[in-house]
């Protein structure tokens, strides 16, 4: 099974990056979806790929990056430069441009997964300064397939949030 740690709005935390991936070890991959506000040298970020939010001002991380991993292709950019809090709709037209089955931002620091024509978006919330839902997020993708994908949000203690209301198994097809 392929496994992919997502994380985004930190807001200069640094223990509980660590934390969470060394509880998430397990997890050969990991994403950080921007704002971490900290630099692209941090070692707190060295087992994370990590793009650029808008309160990212010193460092030097890209606004995307697109990779393929377990045969899905990943989008992964911040959010702020696709006006993600207004639509998704920018957001969902670069996803068809550079044909990504699996998008992941933040910005918003709201966690929300939605199947939006084929293509899986996913915010993991913000694990720091979460809003709509009173605890912080990360999230957890596990999948064997396009057919075949679970979607877990885990609070920063990491425990299982099991109440937001948003679908945990996905198919893209």
């Amino acid at each position: 099974m392929n496994s992919i740690l997502i994380i985004s709005d930190s807001h200069g935390w640094e223990k509980q990056l660590q934390d969470i991936r060394k509880n998430q070890s397990h997890v050969k991959e990991a994403i950080h979806c921007g704002d971490s506000e900290l630099n692209e040298d941090s070692p707190f970020l060295k087992d994370y790929q990590v793009v650029k939010g808008n309160c990212d001002w010193t460092a030097d991380f890209p606004n995307e990056i697109i990779f393929e991993y377990g045969g899905l292709t990943f989008l992964i950019t911040h959010g702020h430069l696709f006006d993600i809090k207004s639509s998704l709709m920018k957001l969902e037209y670069r996803a068809q441009e550079v044909g990504a089955d699996i998008i992941c931002f933040g910005h918003s620091h709201v966690a929300y997964a939605e199947n939006i024509n084929g293509r899986l978006f996913i915010n993991p919330g913000s694990i720091r300064l979460p809003r709509q839902f009173p605890e912080g997020s990360y999230a957890k993708l596990n999948w064997t397939s396009s057919e075949d994908i679970q979607l877990e949000f885990f609070n920063i203690k990491g425990e299982e949030i099991t109440n937001l209301p948003y679908r945990n198994k996905f198919s893209l097809k």
